[in-house]
């Protein structure tokens, strides 16, 4: 029987789904997967988002922007992501952060809309799906006055253990993605390894980040049973007791409840 499983980061409306959806969604249930987080990156992907968890029993969203598009954070925009930010089966704000890797937003526009959305998640009483790319420090620092009490979770995590202890420290769970398969180092499985069970989640970040194996390919939600194998390895546990704890923590998060089929 297979692991119990939640793909806490998804981008399910993103084109490379058009094809094939359902079967993809179904393949994940086959691999044990019993709930999927559609996360919007800009106004029209959250959209998507909600159109889509509205549809789907087993899928719920997030709205946000993305630190790449936070040039089109305008006040009009975040008044309206807020107001998206209520609709039935939205469970909290992102994916917002810092991304200091492209250039595709000054560092200021991406401060500026990464504290509106902060703002917007204290309103609202949800949590914040935080992105950090190249800027790991300053996003620490930046959310350790600003976390809204419902906390949030760093996704993608590809830091130290030193890092991850700050993280949780502050408020934010952990996510764990493809890059825990192919990393030559352990940093990243020494960091995985010492986050408190109650703080760790798993993603594929899909159509992005395949796992080992599967690089360069589009990814789904199915991989996440791959992610599951590398966890259960760095932290000397069954796969199971992944699958328990990390859904565990998903469904405690974001405030819902997937019940294996």
């Amino acid at each position: 029987m297979a692991p119990v499983l939640f793909d806490s980061h998804a981008h399910l409306m993103d084109p490379a789904f058009l094809p094939d959806l359902d079967q993809v969604l179904g393949r994940a249930r086959d691999a044990g997967v019993v709930g999927f987080v559609a996360v919007g990156y800009d106004i029209a992907s959250s959209d998507a988002a909600i159109a889509l968890a509205a549809r789907v029993p087993d899928v719920w969203a997030t709205v946000g922007i993305h630190p790449n598009r936070a040039g089109v954070a305008t006040d009009n925009a975040l008044a309206r992501l807020e107001a998206m930010a209520r609709a039935p089966r939205v469970v909290a704000i992102g994916e917002c952060g810092l991304d200091f890797y492209r250039d595709h937003a000054t560092p200021d526009q991406q401060r500026a809309a990464f504290l509106a959305q902060l703002a917007i998640a204290a309103s609202v009483a949800l949590p914040v799906v935080v992105h950090s790319r190249d800027a790991m420090s300053e996003t620490l620092d930046l959310l350790g006055g600003c976390l809204p009490r419902r906390g949030g979770v760093m996704h993608c995590f590809d830091g130290t253990a030193h890092e991850a202890s700050r993280a949780v420290a502050s408020g934010l769970h952990v996510s764990v993605a493809g890059p825990v398969t192919y990393r030559k180092d352990r940093t990243l499985a020494t960091a995985i390894a010492a986050v408190p069970a109650d703080f760790l989640l798993l993603e594929t970040d899909c159509p992005y980040l395949g796992p080992e194996g599967f690089r360069g390919q589009r990814n789904e939600p199915s991989r996440v049973a791959i992610v599951a194998e590398a966890v259960a390895r760095a932290r000397n546990v069954t796969v199971e007791e992944v699958g328990r704890f990390t859904t565990n923590a998903a469904c405690r998060l974001f405030g819902i409840e997937a019940s294996p089929r």
